[in-house]
């Protein structure tokens, strides 16, 4: 897409406002402002490219801005050093899996008109770069952000976040979604396809309403956590009023997918034990991870979905029956490479044979990492969202206090939603991989700490500072 001036002044302005975060905040907060910041505040669909390296959008520009961070600060900080096991390899996998794809679809395709030339070593180093750059969030955050006090920060920003976002959000809500446009000169998505009963979905500066609705609804779980804990974030308010303001929020968005995940998960923050939120969070992913073999095997339940579908909306039925059939024909078209896929540039696609047109239709980040990638790619990338909320189910008996296992278990279900968000939509960014790196440091801190507190961390120091006061 084709943004303004103003566009690229964002993106060159990032570092500068990274570097004012680093210099006025703790560690934590700014690493978290500065990757949340960015995907709130810079421009959706579009980058910055030079030549020979991967283009700078709102995800790898703030990714970098935070390695610099680390890199400054990083002897400052304390950590546990994880060793090579299972998320190493899922991360090795999922970076260097790119290279054997590319070097596995150097043959040119052809559809009528349609030619889609080959890729070879260049594309893939490109690609194992542009991996890289996604991830560094997830190994910044399971490096750095592994303390109580981290998780509660993470709580804490979101719920910041999404109450100064809602401002823009119900401004789009009354006057439909400009904000873009008239800052950035562009609008990241369909305008037609976010009016919704009568009204506007918000996007302000997101991928479109689908994603602004889903990280209002994150800010509204964390703020259900402060209502629990019966701690306030914003002094004036209550943390109570503070929830129900955040699910106004989320009603006016007029996403269902965000209302349900509001309403249902929502009420298992507020009333269930941590234990069970964390169960219902390895159930979520579970699903999320084996939706695909389901789909392959014909036994996920469609019929009865769509049947279910039809109770409540004739139209998004038809809408849900369509992208069945698409994820049928895309998973026959991407079968023939399973392995590592077909690569990047609309070779996992579908074409008319004669005519070379488009026909494909994927909305969810899964159909299309496992298109592009094959099963490595979709097992390492989703095996890395999915490895944290594990971890975090048997790392919840080594916490020391109630208000930590809450956090914990709170953290465990926002990263399992962006598990599961990944099957109808594509939402990835850069924040999904932070929370869901911040999780599995967290729950590698817990039980390196139970296992070895004296040899590890000092006993003066453990005596001084318990687990659940931030360590």
């Amino acid at each position: 897409m084709t943004a303004n001036w103003f566009a690229t002044i964002a993106f060159f302005a990032w570092p500068i406002v990274a570097t004012i975060l680093y210099r006025t905040k703790s560690f934590s907060e700014a690493t978290l402002w500065t990757i949340l910041g960015g995907l709130l505040l810079l421009p959706s669909n579009v980058s910055i490219k030079l030549e020979m390296i991967p283009a700078f959008d709102k995800n790898s520009l703030p990714n970098l801005c935070a390695l610099a961070g680390c890199i400054a600060l990083a002897s400052r900080q304390r950590a546990v050093k994880s060793g090579f096991g299972v998320a190493e390899i899922l991360a090795i996998a999922a970076i260097i899996g790119p290279v054997f794809t590319s070097i596995n679809n150097r043959d040119t395709l052809v559809y009528g008109p349609t030619i889609i030339p080959g890729v070879g070593y260049y594309d893939g180093i490109s690609a194992l770069l542009s991996q890289l750059l996604f991830l560094l969030p997830f190994f910044i955050a399971r490096r750095f952000l592994q303390k109580s006090s981290d998780t509660e920060s993470i709580m804490r920003v979101l719920v910041i976040a999404g109450l100064l976002y809602s401002t823009l959000m119900l401004f789009e809500i009354r006057m439909s979604p400009v904000l873009s446009n008239w800052v950035y000169g562009y609008f990241p998505s369909g305008f037609v396809s976010e009016m919704r009963y009568g009204g506007f979905r918000p996007v302000v500066f997101m991928k479109n309403g689908l994603t602004a609705a889903f990280f209002m609804m994150t800010a509204f779980l964390a703020a259900v956590v402060f209502w629990r804990l019966k701690s306030g974030v914003v002094r004036l308010f209550p943390p109570a009023g503070v929830s129900a303001y955040l699910a106004v929020v989320i009603i006016l968005c007029k996403s269902a997918g965000a209302l349900i995940y509001a309403g249902c998960i929502g009420f298992f923050v507020r009333w269930s034990s941590p234990k069970t939120q964390v169960r219902i969070a390895v159930v979520i992913t579970t699903i999320g991870i084996f939706y695909p073999l389901l789909r392959i095997t014909d036994n996920f339940p469609t019929s009865a979905l769509l049947d279910t579908a039809m109770v409540f909306s004739q139209e998004r039925a038809e809408s849900l029956k369509v992208r069945f059939d698409q994820e049928q024909q895309l998973l026959a078209h991407a079968s023939q490479r399973l392995l590592f896929g077909w690569g990047r540039y609309g070779r996992n696609r579908l074409y008319e044979e004669n005519y070379g047109k488009d026909i494909s239709i994927t909305d969810g980040a899964w159909i299309q990492i496992f298109g592009q990638f094959g099963v490595v790619g979709f097992l390492a990338q989703f095996g890395l969202l999915a490895l944290p909320v594990f971890r975090a189910m048997s790392a919840l008996k080594y916490t020391s206090s109630a208000r930590d296992r809450v956090f914990l278990a709170a953290l465990a279900l926002i990263v399992a939603l962006n598990l599961i968000e990944q099957i109808p939509n594509s939402s990835m960014s850069s924040w999904n991989w932070l929370l869901a790196g911040a999780l599995l440091g967290r729950a590698e801190y817990l039980k390196a700490v139970a296992s070895s507190p004296r040899k590890s961390f000092g006993a003066a120091n453990i005596g001084k500072h318990s687990l659940g006061a931030g360590e």
